[in-house]
């Protein structure tokens, strides 16, 4: 082959490979959808992130800025190309908590740490690894924050002030529905938020023209017109400025959250890290499952959720995951790249900048009637009932976790739940099965079968078994079909074999046939 048929042959080659990356620069059509798309996440993101702000007990425009980072500097990064990021009400609880305990002051310092611990994580490949925990504790963990989400945001609904904790605030319901009754201030803002809640449940039964406009917007601007019309008397939203409201860790900050105990901001950060990057990578399998581009790079995606969070972190504001609800509307939209996502957090800096005034004719009550709403979305009622027919254990896990946290707070319940999964899949996989040859021959030794796996949870078993055999016979305890012998197993089967061989004064009464290796 001449040299100049070899140099075409190669400039055929490379065109082919260069033919791909032409095809994946967006065209007009996909920058037009992006755009639209853009809008419809912008629309969505909008009244969640001042929600989520307002019931994590910080200035309503920190929600705004974890959305804007979301989208400015985590859309920005690589992992999963069109779900969405920002506040979520996931994480509404821990940070209320955190607020309430140590000061605005230290959520910075949390979240930034958070965000670290993330890229770290990310850059040991440990984002994958979240896949394996068990969905049980997942939902578990989902239930038990829309139970606290909607026993504390009730209050918000009647303007009024929850009592603290979980269960405090369930305790204290009857009594706040009927101080509400009795006061026509706290009635009128009650209705709004009951009024957002039952919007938000029949929206998706409206014609779809009308639901073009997305539910969440759509409560907020009927509640907020009947108020500014009727001048109704109702809480509204506290607005401070978005420079105003931002606010970097200090030394200061520091200081007090030594003095407020450093081990419980060390399980809050650690609370925040997990939840957070378990909530992020869950969504982007959904969203994975809802359209047919690129699957997700989940360690790089959970490098980009730390990224974002150490932004948020040294802005002071509240900490970012992936939404699903967010995410959901970005691909429903036609989403097709991470333009989308992009730009709606140009879009959120834009209203935040340019009309922030805005935000202060919002009626609390409608923001906590969204979060009512997403609190009971949150709570898989539809998936107990298959679960607990065919998954018994499963089930209890769920359960056992949501109640936990109710009752404790989100890093103790979650840690009782991997506790409770990891020790059912122990006892699950440690069945061991006893059998007894009882054809054996009288006169030769009495054949004894022992199969599966033989861990310390299953020895009262096996040793109630052996122990129940005849003293005065002969024993052949064959283990050569343990999958699994541990060492507790086989110190105390060697001591049952010296045992039965001192009762019967014969050294060779108990033959144990050993797997080798």
């Amino acid at each position: 082959m001449s040299a100049a048929a070899t140099r075409e042959r190669g400039n055929r080659g490379r065109h082919r490979r260069a033919a791909p990356q032409r095809a994946e620069r967006p065209s007009a059509s996909t920058l037009r959808t992006d755009l639209t798309a853009s809008v419809v996440v912008f629309l969505v993101a909008l009244p969640l992130c001042v929600g989520v702000a307002v019931a994590s007990g910080v200035p309503a425009e920190l929600g705004l800025v974890t959305g804007i980072v979301g989208g400015l500097v985590t859309g920005l990064l690589p992992g999963s190309s069109l779900q969405v990021s920002g506040p979520a009400a996931g994480l509404t609880v821990l940070v209320l908590e955190a607020v309430n305990e140590f000061g605005l002051g230290a959520l910075g310092v949390f979240v930034l740490t958070a965000g670290v611990l993330q890229l770290v994580m990310g850059a040991l490949r440990l984002g994958r690894w979240f896949r394996a925990i068990s969905i049980a504790v997942v939902e578990g963990m989902l239930a038990g924050i829309g139970l606290v989400l909607i026993a504390g945001q009730l209050y918000a609904m009647a303007d009024a002030k929850a009592p603290g904790s979980g269960p405090a605030n369930l305790a204290g319901l009857p009594e706040m529905l009927i101080r509400t009754a009795r006061t026509p201030e706290a009635l009128t803002a009650f209705a709004l938020g009951a009024v957002t809640v039952v919007l938000m449940a029949f929206w998706k039964h409206l014609p779809p023209k009308v639901r073009v406009v997305p539910a969440p917007l759509a409560a907020v601007a009927l509640t907020t017109t009947v108020v500014a019309l009727f001048a109704l008397p109702v809480k509204r939203v506290e607005v401070q400025g978005l420079l105003g409201a931002i606010r970097p860790p200090s030394t200061d900050d520091l200081g007090r959250i030594t003095d407020a105990g450093v081990v419980g901001a060390i399980g809050t950060v650690v609370a925040i890290t997990l939840i957070a990057s378990a909530e992020s990578l869950f969504s982007a399998a959904a969203v994975d499952r809802l359209h047919t581009g690129p699957g997700t790079d989940y360690d790089k995606e959970l490098m980009a959720q730390g990224a974002g969070n150490a932004v948020c972190g040294a802005l002071g504001a509240l900490p970012m995951t992936a939404v699903i609800v967010r995410s959901a509307a970005n691909v429903q939209a036609g989403a097709r790249t991470k333009a989308s996502r992009v730009l709606h957090g140009v879009w959120l800096l834009l209203f935040a900048a340019l009309v922030p005034a805005a935000l202060g004719l919002i009626p609390v009550a409608a923001l906590a009637g969204i979060l009512v709403f997403s609190g009971w979305k949150l709570i898989p009622l539809k998936e107990l009932g298959p679960l607990w027919r065919e998954h018994r254990g499963e089930a209890l896990i769920l359960m056992a976790t949501a109640v936990a946290i109710v009752a404790t707070n989100m890093f103790e319940g979650v840690l009782a739940g991997l506790l409770l999964a990891v020790a059912k899949t122990a006892w699950e996989t440690s069945h061991v099965q006893v059998h007894v040859d009882e054809d054996s021959d009288r006169s030769g030794p009495l054949r004894v079968v022992v199969s599966g796996n033989a861990t310390f949870l299953r020895l009262p078993r096996i040793l109630d078994s052996l122990e129940g055999l005849p003293k005065d016979r002969h024993i052949e305890l064959d283990l050569l079909d343990l999958r699994h012998l541990d060492h507790a197993c086989s110190t105390a089967l060697a001591n049952w074999a010296d045992r039965h061989n001192r009762h019967n004064k014969e050294e060779g009464a108990t033959r144990v046939l050993m797997p080798t290796g």
